[in-house]
């Protein structure tokens, strides 16, 4: 087993550890299990996909399979609610979009695209990359940053083409620049509206709509920077066996007297996204249907676009999602950690690290919710502010970079990308190390704790 997981392992088990020695002492506002033995089969299950996620002793969408079967096997969820995900609306728009943006490389609309930002680059792989994060980044400030993502796809894959780069050179970074421009403003990541929300209930004044943007701007832009002088060093450096022949197929295969048809849809699309006058889900739904009744793609070509990988995985681990919060596992582990520090600083810090461990493998947008009602409590039991701990949670939720599973964006480019699970941990440990210390260090410079 390569050293990072076994580290990771070995943390995970004296945190399960901590965990039960914890459990009774509690008493805290956030409920913990009555009966652990639930949460302990789910931390189980947890590890157990974790080690067959980073050695991939089989496929990542076989694991991702195998988490709905054991919590179902194991009574931890019932069967309905452990493969209900695969009709969650996050995965359907997974679907839709996969077809939306194959209808616009075979129509030729990509290409265009891709070959306006390699000329705007001048062919330099290393402005292409920082380019084109800077305008995901930028859009997923005020837009969805998972919309924003599953739109760039095939704009980023057709840019590739023109370049002859590697997708996986470039959609990792584009998958982290999209959830830290999601930092900045209210609307951009689910964690914020839900932190805000918190605060709401507990009593305090919530966040002004730009003020995320006071922490989350440096992020983006030290993202930037990061990626610029030394993080495309870090990146998968060739391409996997099979993405030399799809780049291949895909440069051949042209509908071109469609592409207008495909512009407008994919124009509709990003209107109705943006405006929100649909639901994502509905959009993209919409949009596909549009794709094959205008004839810009066949049925067969809209079937054969679905990445099958992206869509077990993240279908496979919301059910894991569910049993971490359901089952109480999540909050056990949490509270073993938060409820034993007091300094305000070390609080912060913990916070920070937790809440981003725990996304890494679990819905950031669980987490928040799990981890604000937990934080906030103390800090104000300590006679602290709670502003700079829900901060720090807020921002903790969004920036994690080790996992595909981490936040939707990373799950998106997953497939597309060719990436395997090691290449997150290898590629995004220096962001997620980077953005931790500035996340404790910064933020309560910004909102003090007194």
């Amino acid at each position: 087993m390569k050293r990072p997981a076994l580290w990771a392992f070995m943390l995970l088990a004296i945190v399960l550890f901590a965990g039960h020695e914890a459990f009774a002492a509690s008493s805290l506002g956030i409920k913990l299990p009555e009966d652990p033995t639930k949460a302990y089969i789910t931390l189980g299950i947890l590890l157990v996909a974790a080690v067959m996620f980073f050695t991939e002793v089989v496929p990542l969408p076989i694991t991702a399979l195998l988490v709905p079967v054991a919590l179902s096997l194991t009574n931890v969820v019932s069967s309905k609610v452990a493969f209900g995900y695969f009709g969650d609306p996050t995965v359907v728009l997974f679907m839709a979009m996969f077809i939306v943006g194959e209808a616009t490389f075979i129509t030729g609309f990509a290409d265009k695209v891709g070959g306006l930002a390699v000329k705007l680059s001048k062919g330099n792989p290393v402005k292409l990359i920082v380019y084109t994060m800077a305008a995901i980044g930028l859009l997923s400030t005020v837009l969805s940053n998972t919309g924003t993502t599953v739109v760039a796809v095939p704009m980023v894959l057709g840019m590739c083409i023109k370049a002859k780069l590697a997708p996986g050179k470039v959609l990792m970074p584009v998958a982290f620049a999209s959830s830290l421009g999601g930092t900045v403003t209210l609307v951009g990541t689910p964690p914020n509206g839900i932190i805000n929300s918190m605060l709401a209930q507990t009593g305090q004044s919530p966040f002004g709509f730009f003020e995320f943007g006071l922490i989350g701007m440096p992020l983006l832009v030290v993202g930037l920077l990061y990626y610029a002088v030394i993080g495309h060093k870090f990146l998968p450096e060739k391409l996997h066996d099979d993405s030399e022949d799809d780049i291949e197929v895909d440069a051949k295969i042209r509908r071109e007297h469609k592409m207008w048809h495909s512009v407008l849809i994919f124009a509709f699309v990003v209107a109705m996204m943006a405006s929100e006058i649909m639901p994502l889900t509905t959009a993209a739904v919409l949009g596909a249907c549009l794709m094959v009744i205008t004839g810009c793609m066949t049925m067969r070509e809209a079937f054969r676009s679905v990445d099958w990988t992206t869509i077990f995985l993240f279908a496979g681990m919301l059910s894991m999602s569910a049993a971490m919060d359901k089952s109480g596992a999540a909050a056990i582990v949490a509270n073993a950690v938060v409820s034993t520090v007091n300094d305000p600083w070390m609080l912060m810090f913990v916070c920070c690290a937790l809440t981003a461990a725990i996304t890494n493998f679990m819905s950031n947008t669980a987490t928040a919710a799990l981890m604000a009602p937990l934080a906030l409590p103390i800090a104000l039991a300590s006679g602290i502010s709670p502003l700079p701990i829900a901060m720090g949670i807020a921002m903790s939720a969004s920036c994690c970079f080790l996992t595909p599973i981490a936040t939707p964006p990373n799950t998106i480019v997953l497939g597309p990308g060719r990436y395997s699970f090691m290449d997150y941990v290898k590629a995004g440990w220096p962001l997620q190390l980077i953005s931790l210390i500035m996340c404790w260090l910064l933020i309560p410079l910004i909102w003090p704790f007194h």
